[in-house]
């Protein structure tokens, strides 16, 4: 199966490949310095002593050493603030402040995170600074950053309908990150006496995006960026996986039904593309493309070259009589080859990116977002946050996708940004202020993820690219993470820290040319994964590699350790 995503890739891959593995021109670039370790001089004085417009401290408090922990560790003693920003009645008469907390290491390695986090926001999590990947091992306050968390300008209950409400849209999409950065910054100076030498912004998923919106639009705040899974066209991504549940309806079990995530019922669209169906297609994506990497391990490394390997049409039986889980209907070919081409409008405009086939299709985290997510959670973002104007959907099995989609780029009086225009980094592929200041960017994203395309995330740094020369590995640089769904889980090697070469790359200036992920099998510090093969190592690795390079066997060597393969 081809997708338009990689038609271009075997003749843009020598031109990129250079930027991706080390840039000759990386030292013309600034080396920003690194920072310096300080001591919080007092914690519950700031609940009373420090001042910043349209701030309010609720609270400041000692936290000892060991009440909070990562993987096992404990986070060392640290101050925790509480309060809100811009507290107001909104335009329906409800209450909105963009809520925070903030956690302040006693002993503190000069650097400041804004933690962004995902979902629709709405409540202020533990400011820990998580670390990347799926059970994660570390984390920014464990490693004595300063981290702030915030819930995006909206509470919990206010996530229903929040999108009603204009200024809570735009400060969800960008306005409360704008807002929060300098108040965080002056509350870390009243802290340590002085603000922070080196600043981060990380998160996955929404706050994937979060952090691509601020590459754009605080470029001059921050020194190096983290986004995982970054949905940075989200509101195209949420319409096109309405489109995608209206697509497998076509093949559904009438009548049957699966619980929804906040009670209820919806439609089982998976009865129309069962799990022993997709561990057929999946299985025949690997008998294809898994030995494209020079090693029959389970993982399928060379994306780019499996999408033109592996065909659905061909490689896939086609079912002369019941489905039985060895075949697919001519039907079911057809639909699940529209919905991995991408999402279109009625006269076949694009709507959103495609998809690559990939043996993580398999996980459950899949499911949930391609069967039960689209109809219960994605119809009222659509809806409600980004449509112009605001409604809730009554079926998304059968509302316009043709409305929705000309929704999210709609405004009116009373909306006047759409949702195009406040969720996304405007002009992505400019980041210039960025670069010349020597600020870095590293994206990771699961060829698996059944929400936001990895294909997505391609041709976002391919059109970064483009803007610099062919050439944007001397300061952005994506990896891709064969096998893994939404963030973290699926057949995969999940599991690694990108913090730590974040830092080292903004204030060494070592490049990342390589980051090495785990699987995490029983007893892993961090969680186990279940759904990793049976066949892997519990302790599994592999070089994850910056696009389009690929993890690429060696030809002798243990086919468990990354040390056995390059990134070439």
């Amino acid at each position: 199966m081809k997708h338009l995503t990689w038609q271009l890739t075997a003749g843009l891959a020598a031109v990129m490949l250079a930027a991706c593995g080390g840039s000759d021109d990386e030292a013309d670039l600034p080396r920003l310095s690194a920072a310096k370790p300080g001591t919080l001089s007092a914690c519950a004085a700031l609940a009373t002593s420090f001042n910043f417009a349209n701030t309010v401290v609720d609270s400041a408090a000692d936290v000892a050493a060991g009440t909070l922990s990562v993987a096992g560790t404990a986070v060392p003693a640290h101050c925790r603030v509480t309060g809100r920003m811009y507290p107001r009645t909104g335009s329906d008469s409800q209450s909105y402040a963009i809520g925070f907390e903030m956690r302040l290491p006693q002993a503190w390695n000069g650097r400041y995170y804004y933690q962004a986090n995902g979902g629709a926001d709405g409540n202020v999590v533990t400011a820990t600074g998580a670390g990347t990947g799926g059970g994660a091992l570390t984390s920014a306050l464990l490693q004595g950053f300063a981290v702030i968390s915030s819930d995006a300008g909206h509470t919990a209950a206010q996530t229903a309908t929040f999108g009603f409400e204009p200024q809570a849209r735009l400060d969800y999409g960008y306005q409360a990150a704008q807002k929060l950065t300098p108040m965080a910054k002056a509350l870390i100076t009243a802290g340590y006496g002085r603000g922070p030498d080196r600043s981060y912004f990380g998160g996955c998923s929404n706050g994937g995006r979060h952090a691509l919106v601020a590459t754009a639009r605080l470029a001059q705040e921050y020194d190096g960026f983290l986004a995982g899974a970054p949905g940075y066209n989200l509101p195209k991504a949420a319409v096109a996986q309405i489109w995608g549940a209206q697509q497998y309806a076509r093949l559904a079990t009438p009548g049957a039904t699966t619980p929804a995530p906040f009670g209820g019922t919806v439609p089982d669209l998976g009865t129309g593309f069962t799990a022993a169906e997709r561990r057929l297609v999946a299985d025949r994506v690997l008998a294809k493309c898994d030995a494209l990497d020079g090693a029959t391990d389970g993982i399928v490394a060379d994306t780019a070259r499996c999408q033109t390997s592996f065909s659905l049409a061909t490689d896939v039986p086609t079912c002369s009589g019941a489905r039985d889980g060895t075949c697919l209907t001519a039907d079911q070919k057809s639909v699940v080859a529209s919905i991995f081409a991408g999402a279109k409008t009625s006269t076949g405009a694009a709507i959103y990116n495609s998809f690559p086939f990939d043996p993580g299709m398999v996980g459950n985290d899949w499911a949930g977002w391609e069967f039960v997510i689209s109809q219960a959670l994605d119809p009222l973002a659509a809806g409600v946050i980004f449509g112009v104007p605001p409604g809730f959907i009554a079926n998304p099995l059968t509302v316009s996708i043709d409305s929705l989609n000309a929704g999210i780029t709609a405004t009116n009086a009373t909306y006047t940004e759409s949702a195009m225009a406040f969720m996304t980094p405007p002009n992505p592929a400019q980041l210039g202020a960025l670069k010349n200041r020597g600020a870095k960017v590293m994206v990771y994203h699961g060829v698996s993820d059944a929400v936001f395309s990895y294909d997505d995330s391609v041709t976002w740094y391919k059109n970064l690219a483009t803007a610099n020369g062919g050439d944007a590995g001397n300061f952005a640089r994506l990896y891709g993470v064969p096998g893994m769904n939404h963030c973290a889980g699926g057949p995969a090697t999940d599991q690694f820290d990108m913090l730590t070469p974040l830092v080292q790359w903004v204030e060494q200036g070592v490049a990342p040319d390589r980051v090495v992920a785990s699987a995490r099998g029983a007893g892993n510090a961090g969680g186990a994964n279940a759904e990793l093969p049976a066949g892997w190592s519990a302790t599994r690795s592999r070089p994850l590699c910056p696009f389009p390079k690929v993890a690429t066997y060696n030809g002798s060597g243990n086919l468990e350790s990354a040390d056995s393969f390059r990134c070439q």
